[in-house]
């Protein structure tokens, strides 16, 4: 487990524990009513979605989890941190706490790994909230380069030893500025080279997780389709771009709302956590 205990000033939540068949996994569980599960991406942690808890706890049961190799959850031998594995972990997690008529929020890799385990619970879905993600193979040049090149030895090398998914892409990014005490939150919850591993192994997925976006492709239009949905998109993010993603989304989903984050970038979460809280209130009260 990772030793580092969040400030409570700035992630004011009871840590909860779940011991899943692949590892213990760490999430919080905040306020009452309808429940929301908030899936994270890389090289992220359930930190990402502080604002947006403290914002919807007061009407809605909030449920953001760290994916087994993120945040403060296990890191277990023989795990092999692949978006298939994940999905099935936090499958898992919904079937022991037991939830029904539950909303899902996704982004970026927790896009996929929240709507694989929906997909398989569709009659439990309530809706679902998208923001900055993508159920589909990936075909863009540049992102499948990305993939390539993150992978090989040099970078990989980078990404275990110098943590460059956190420094370089999260804290490098513009945009709203971090505090150094919300930037150190990031740091501590991949403090070691042997923590990072499962963030190594994501830049890879964007390629090997072909089989698994090919199938969601199909399975969410048609077991999640015609559930109520949103789509919080940061329309300067250069990864999901928006003109490539948001027709993909509209095809998808028969009562799919848009929010357009005009001035946010990838991590809309820190970008824009109060226009998202404000617009899942206004989707789904």
């Amino acid at each position: 487990m990772i030793d580092f205990v969040p400030d409570p000033a700035l992630y004011p939540f009871d840590s909860r524990w779940f011991d899943s068949s692949s590892g213990r996994v760490h999430y919080i569980d905040e306020g009452t009513g309808p429940p929301i599960v908030f899936c994270h991406g890389s090289p992220t942690w359930s930190f990402l979605y502080r604002h947006i808890v403290r914002a919807l706890r007061d009407r809605f049961r909030c449920i953001a989890v760290d994916n087994l190799g993120f945040g403060l959850s296990a890191r277990p031998a023989g795990f092999g941190y692949t978006v298939s594995e994940h999905t099935a972990v936090m499958g898992e997690l919904i079937d022991h706490l037991r939830l029904d008529g539950f909303l899902l929020m996704g982004q970026d890799w927790g896009g996929p790994i929240g709507l694989g385990a929906a997909a398989a619970r569709a009659d439990r879905v309530q809706g679902i909230v998208l923001g900055n993600t993508a159920f589909w193979p990936v075909e863009q040049p540049a992102n499948l380069a990305f993939s390539v090149v993150m992978s090989s030895p040099p970078l990989q090398r980078r990404i275990l030893e110098r943590n460059l998914l956190v420094e370089r892409f999260l804290l490098g990014r513009t945009g709203p500025a971090l505090t150094p005490a919300e930037a150190d939150h990031y740091r501590a919850a991949q403090p070691t080279k042997e923590a990072r591993r499962g963030l190594a192994v994501m830049p890879g997925e964007i390629r090997a997780a072909r089989p698994l976006l090919e199938r969601l492709a199909a399975d969410v239009p048609a077991r999640l389709g015609t559930k109520p949905a949103l789509a919080v998109w940061g329309m300067r993010d250069k990864v999901f771009r928006p003109r490539a993603c948001l027709p993909r989304m509209r095809s998808a989903f028969t009562e799919l709302e848009v929010v357009e984050l005009r001035r946010a970038k990838h991590f809309i979460q820190e970008d824009a956590p109060d226009q998202i809280a404000a617009a899942i209130t206004a989707r789904f009260r």
